[in-house]
């Protein structure tokens, strides 16, 4: 998979995203597919990807949307096995993922199904650009890729297309914060605090950030 010591002392940051047999892991849904990238600066300089195999019955609404079949998954390496892999992937690094209440009890769930524990900080690009561009006509991921005219291959509802997607947009608001505010580049800790203001606080938390960042250059 390459280029596996990026992590976040060299400022990265791991978009991620599931697809999965169910809305609920509380209700026994599991992961059937795991996409994820590595983003470092601006650029993307890693991947992850496979399909994993839950034990269990995926339903006709889930094959339809996603295309991932029942014989696809019956043919996929264990979730256990796919789920240390990805743990080892994302190391320390931050992590990203759009609606990422929902990514987050997925990977929580599998990695203790393995007896392991998540260790880094999440961000939800979701709750990001809804701060950033409430103009929009929604906040899903497919809206917002066409509204910023975001790089994507046509296909949505697959792991490693919606990771990559996600690591488009958070980089595209990145470049729009430090646009607007002349602040160059915005690191993860500030684009994750920003989901957790209130929109009408959204420019004085910008502002405050680049007046803090440009006392410290002086």
């Amino acid at each position: 998979m390459g280029e596996e010591n990026l992590h976040q002392s060299d400022g990265g940051v791991v978009v991620f995203d599931f697809e999965t047999s169910g809305m609920s892991p509380e209700q026994g849904d599991r992961a059937i597919e795991i996409g994820a990238v590595r983003l470092v600066g601006d650029r993307i300089v890693d991947r992850f990807q496979s399909l994993m195999n839950p034990g269990r019955f995926i339903n006709s609404f889930i094959e339809d949307l996603t295309g991932i079949s029942n014989a696809m998954v019956q043919e996929a390496p264990p979730a256990a096995e796919i789920m240390s892999q990805f743990f080892h992937f994302i190391g320390d690094s931050p992590l990203v993922a759009h609606n990422a209440a929902f990514d987050r009890r997925f990977l929580d769930a599998e990695l203790a199904l393995i007896g392991l524990r998540r260790r880094q900080e999440m961000a939800c690009s979701l709750l990001v650009a809804r701060r950033l561009y409430p103009e929009a006509p929604n906040h899903k991921l497919q809206t917002l890729v066409h509204y910023h005219d975001l790089p994507h291959k046509g296909t949505f509802h697959r792991a490693l297309a919606d990771a990559e997607m996600t690591a488009h947009l958070w980089r595209q608001m990145g470049y729009d914060i430090a646009s607007t505010y002349g602040c160059g580049s915005v690191p993860f800790m500030i684009l994750q605090g920003l989901s957790k203001v209130s929109k009408k606080q959204v420019d004085a938390y910008l502002r405050r950030y680049a007046a803090d960042l440009g006392a410290k250059s002086r």
